[in-house]
């Protein structure tokens, strides 16, 4: 009796486990049923999501056509963006070869004048040297007169003032033109001309040694025109130019080269140099200080040959 009564409450209790475990595996079902139901869709079969900028990093496009990164602003404590480095990119511009040429405006006297500037007056000295046939630092060759100076080291100025015309002033009342075909270097002070014997020898006495003087810029009258003259070894590949017989000093000198006019360097030997032989043989533009620009065409490339011209710069 107690056996059978054991038995049978075992078997309930087994059916309560049973009851229970059915239970659980109902309620994890459903609980993972709504999970699933709560996760948001996934497409499995997508590829490798799209690359996108860093949140540090901007990309904008140079002028050259490549990008820079800039950093990117970062929220400063009163909220207002603040630059977290130099972002200072610059907008795309066309490239050059694309760039239109700007309209040159007229040029004027004080941008194209050096030091040596056209209506002013200088003060200084003057001395003497033997100037043998004229040539000097300005290498325009032998003088047709010996009515020249040496200009000082400073007013020289790398050869701006070669073929200057200058009228000398002296102390007593009397005065000369002179050319300026040569350098005149240290201890020649700013202001002081070293004018050939025959020069000073029309101001005062050469046992004088030494004068004080005014000068200044002069526009002469003259019938002559303006020669070129390519320098000895210039070729095609390499050329330096010079003009001779100007009467306004040369503020620049430019060829024309497939990429239109191209500015030549001026040497202290009074050359203008193309030293990848741009533009050596085509036509060539002198500008004088006064802004005045003459374009000289059919000068061929012969070494050491003054070769005439037809024009001359006005005078003033």
């Amino acid at each position: 009796m107690n056996t059978s009564r054991q038995a049978a409450r075992q078997r309930r209790q087994r059916r309560r486990l049973m009851l229970a475990g059915t239970s659980a595996l109902i309620a994890a079902g459903v609980v993972a049923y709504l999970v699933m139901a709560l996760l948001p869709d996934r497409n499995v079969d997508a590829g490798p999501a799209a690359a996108t900028p860093l949140a540090s990093t901007q990309v904008k496009a140079t002028a050259a056509g490549g990008e820079r990164a800039t950093p990117a602003a970062t929220a400063s404590p009163t909220g207002s963006p603040t630059p977290t480095g130099a972002a200072t990119t610059k907008s795309a511009r066309p490239s050059p070869t694309h760039t239109p040429e700007p309209r040159q405006k007229p040029a004027t006297t004080t941008a194209q004048a050096g030091r040596i500037q056209p209506h002013t007056s200088y003060r200084g000295v003057a001395t003497a040297y033997e100037a043998a046939d004229g040539n000097g630092a300005c290498l325009f060759g032998p003088s047709p007169d010996l009515m020249i100076a040496a200009m000082n080291t400073t007013d020289y100025e790398t050869s701006r003032a070669c073929g200057a015309y200058v009228l000398v002033h002296a102390a007593n009342g009397k005065s000369i033109t002179v050319r300026i075909t040569n350098e005149c270097p240290l201890p020649c002070a700013p202001g002081q001309l070293d004018l050939s014997q025959q020069a000073f020898a029309k101001l005062a006495d050469l046992k004088v040694g030494r004068i004080p003087i005014t000068w200044s810029l002069v526009s002469p009258s003259t019938s002559n025109k303006i020669s070129i003259r390519y320098k000895t070894g210039s070729s095609r590949y390499w050329c330096g130019i010079q003009a001779i017989g100007h009467r306004n000093p040369v503020a620049r000198l430019e060829v024309r080269t497939t990429g239109g006019w191209r500015r030549l360097p001026r040497t202290s030997y009074n050359y203008f140099i193309s030293a990848d032989g741009s533009g050596c043989g085509s036509a060539i533009r002198l500008t004088d200080i006064y802004g005045e620009r003459l374009t000289i065409n059919g000068i061929a490339v012969r070494p050491n040959i003054a070769q005439p011209t037809q024009v001359q710069f006005a005078q003033h």
